[in-house]
């Protein structure tokens, strides 16, 4: 590569920019890692809280429209607004959860896979091969309808039937006093589309596919997906046994217990609350939560990158009081390697593939010869090489590996 090249990227990539802490990074990754080497189209949108909140969030929906339009999108982390927030930021009301509205509309398949490192051995000792979670993205609490209950009453859930037919009820609770009530919901063809993603994924990657649930306890609504998963099964049994892997089902507590004490090297598929749950204890067991990679697969072939972690709060308070940070940007990196790759897979442009590749050993190697950030620096193995640099330190060292694999 001839450092007055560029390289072409062919097709638009979809950028979603996010708050806080991760906003400034974002920007670090993409001035030191991604334009200087790059000739890319960028369809931005910006979804700071505060411009979500001007937009009525609108421009959630049209970042997830343009997605769809051109397939693959790279995402920052973003605010979902608690009460606090909306009196921090003075918005209008706490709107919903940006990623939750691009899952519904996207209908898409969560994988997150631990990013390993050979200086960082896992928390759980028994543990040799990353643990893949297929988090169903739609549905569950992160479409839910909720309310307070303010003093004695009947709590329903009703059904009426589009074609006119008997509507259905069932008491949910008869409330001696106040209270909360919520209301979730899935639908057939999301779930179905959930348990073929995870087949698809397992197949791949040729790995084994757990999936757990309640289905005891859940009787309907955990039972279905076990119902669907377990039908879905039965057109891949043969696909499978030829690939030498495994489908297994069991309940999500035992799951757990087993996972505990396994190798790992499987792909773990769950509901949208559990996956969201236990892809944050996978990825601090293997270091830290800035440590695991996220995309967002539809079953149009639509694919979202973005980092698996929040916006890192505490961080940004003291980046605007001048104080120096430590904050961990693998993840955010990643995201663009992973969207960067998918882009050039899709637009059949292998130099786009090799540099997301470069970037990706070039962070790696920088973690692998004990230059990072203060959270790695707590699990990584000792060495006395290692060091803890700060935010922009962290990337600039990356930064240097990339050029030494571009210009070598």
């Amino acid at each position: 590569m001839s450092e007055k090249r560029k390289i072409k990227v062919k097709t638009t990539l979809v950028e979603l920019d996010g708050d806080e802490m991760t906003r400034i990074m974002w920007r670090m990754v993409k001035d030191t890692l991604i334009f200087p080497y790059l000739d890319l189209d960028i369809a931005y949108y910006d979804l700071h809280v505060k411009h979500r909140d001007n937009t009525d969030d609108r421009v959630t929906i049209d970042a997830a429209e343009a997605i769809m339009q051109y397939g693959v999108g790279v995402k920052c982390a973003t605010i979902t607004p608690t009460e606090d927030r909306v009196r921090e930021y003075s918005l209008k009301k706490a709107w919903k959860s940006p990623n939750g509205t691009i899952r519904s509309l996207l209908d898409g398949t969560v994988f997150r896979t631990p990013i390993l490192t050979k200086n960082i051995q896992p928390t759980v000792s028994t543990w040799k091969k990353p643990i893949t979670i297929g988090r169903h993205a739609y549905g569950d609490v992160y479409n839910n309808v909720e309310m307070r209950v303010d003093g004695p009453g009947l709590a329903e859930i009703l059904f009426t039937p589009a074609d006119g037919g008997r509507p259905v009820r069932r008491t949910i609770k008869e409330f001696d006093g106040p209270g909360i009530v919520q209301g979730i919901h899935n639908t057939d063809a999301s779930i179905e589309s959930f348990a073929r993603a995870c087949f698809t994924y397992a197949l791949d990657q040729k790995t084994d596919l757990w999936f757990s649930t309640k289905d005891t306890i859940s009787k309907t609504y955990d039972a279905h997906f076990r119902a669907i998963f377990d039908r879905e099964h039965e057109s891949w049994k043969d696909k499978f046994r030829q690939a030498g892997i495994e489908y297994f089902f069991t309940l999500i507590d035992d799951a757990v217990a087993r996972i505990m004490k396994s190798e790992g090297g499987m792909l773990w598929a769950l509901k949208n609350y559990d996956g969201d749950v236990l892809s944050d204890m996978i990825a601090s067991a293997n270091g830290s939560l800035a440590m695991m990679t996220s995309v967002l697969v539809s079953p149009q072939g639509v694919f979202e990158y973005e980092a698996a972690h929040g916006t890192v709060q505490k961080h940004y308070y003291k980046h605007l009081k001048g104080e120096e940070t430590s904050t961990n940007s693998m993840a955010l990196i990643f995201a663009w390697s992973g969207a960067l790759r998918k882009r050039g897979e899709l637009d059949g442009t292998p130099d786009v593939v090799v540099f997301a590749n470069r970037i990706e050993a070039a962070a790696l190697e920088t973690v692998e010869a004990g230059v990072m950030t203060g959270d790695l620096l707590l699990v990584a193995d000792r060495n006395p090489q290692n060091r803890k640099v700060s935010t922009g330190d962290f990337i600039n060292a990356v930064a240097e590996n990339l050029q030494r694999k571009l210009y070598a």
